[in-house]
């Protein structure tokens, strides 16, 4: 899940004061890590120099919220000997998902001479922070990942409604490269329903209903030691009570789910290369790696490739759902390279698109 945070103040204590000994000796390092930029991380000053912005603007900066979902975040205190896998594969998709927002969110408007246009833009420097407990010690792996408001270079703040415009997207993004990476990683194997529900192949219903952090109260801030975590884990587990497992879909690793790509563009009168990017990685069941994702959504949209910021180039809902491709070829699966594989309904199930459309 991404959540976005503005930054009205230029305090940092909240991220350089929590050491995070929750994941020590699993994670690399402390919590700080810096994707631009160096520094003490452990520094409020050092870490304050990210929040760049004018004089004018009463943003700093924003908190970038990236959480793995529940399941993921379980496998900390299910599988300890996995859980740095577990986290690398959240770090190396909070960074893709940063790639992305930078590339196609980030962006400056220029009104001189009468137009209002988009300049692209990037941050000078970008600090993030890894935590693996909520407020109540249930395993919540998450990164505060914190920018300026003020690109690197530019005299204006960044145009805030192309992030928020472009949130969702990057959300999407961040969950299917976790989904992807956490398989090159781990031994587990996580997926998404059609309903949206992110799943790990094998780990009880039980456990998110034991963890499944929701509480009346946020409760209190707290530092816990990995000592004391592992502790208050192993506690939890005295109150499991096992629900089953959910059922794997029989599909390829590599193939989308059309219908779920289908119903994610349905009703949309126009669609821009952020849906489109939202729709695909959503429909990859089991994940897949940001880099073929963009490749792929290029090759098939090529009209779209150059899309950034809010004023996105459109194209129809057919287009989008490539449904003249679906109907000429047939149930034969659309190949777009070697890693992606567009399922179709079969032939001898359900009969072509031409023939039901009769």
């Amino acid at each position: 899940m991404l959540r976005l945070f503005v930054r009205r103040s230029p305090d940092v204590t909240y991220f350089t004061n929590d050491p995070a000994h929750e994941l020590d000796t699993l994670r690399d390092g402390g919590p700080g890590w810096w994707m631009r930029g160096r520094g003490d991380s452990r520094d409020p000053d050092e870490v304050q120099r990210v929040f760049a912005s004018t004089p004018r603007s009463q943003v700093h900066g924003y908190d970038i919220v990236l959480a793995a979902p529940r399941p993921i975040s379980i496998l900390l205190a299910l599988d300890p000997r996995q859980a740095s896998g577990v986290i690398d594969a959240h770090r190396a998709s909070v960074a893709a998902t940063l790639t992305y927002l930078e590339e196609r969110a980030l962006v400056v408007r220029d009104r001189r001479g009468g137009d209002d246009r988009e300049r692209p833009a990037r941050w000078e420097q970008i600090v993030s922070f890894t935590h693996g407990l909520n407020r109540h010690g249930e395993p919540h792996l998450h990164d505060h990942v914190l920018v300026g408001a003020r690109p690197a270079g530019a005299t204006s703040v960044l145009d805030s409604r192309a992030l928020f415009a472009h949130a969702p997207a990057a959300d999407a993004l961040y969950r299917s490269s976790l989904r992807f990476e956490l398989g090159q990683r781990t031994r587990w194997m996580a997926w998404r329903s059609f309903a949206g529900e992110e799943h790990v192949a094998g780990v009880d219903e039980g456990y998110r209903a034991l963890w499944g952090g929701h509480h009346p109260g946020r409760g209190e801030k707290l530092a816990w030691r990995r000592d004391e975590t592992i502790e208050k884990w192993r506690d939890d587990l005295t109150r499991f009570e096992p629900q089953g497992t959910v059922r794997v879909p029989q599909r390829a690793r590599d193939a989308l789910d059309e219908h779920a790509f289908g119903a994610s563009l349905e009703g949309r009168h126009d669609v821009a290369r952020r849906h489109v990017v939202a729709a695909w990685a959503n429909a990859a069941s089991f994940g897949q790696a940001p880099a073929d994702l963009d490749r792929s959504v290029d090759r098939l949209y090529p009209e779209l490739r150059d899309s950034r910021g809010v004023r996105e180039r459109t194209i129809g809902t057919a287009q989008a759902r490539m449904t003249g491709q679906v109907r000429e070829r047939g149930p034969r699966p659309l190949q777009v390279g070697e890693i992606e594989r567009w399922t179709q309904r079969s032939r001898e199930r359900s009969g072509s698109w031409s023939e039901r459309s009769r």
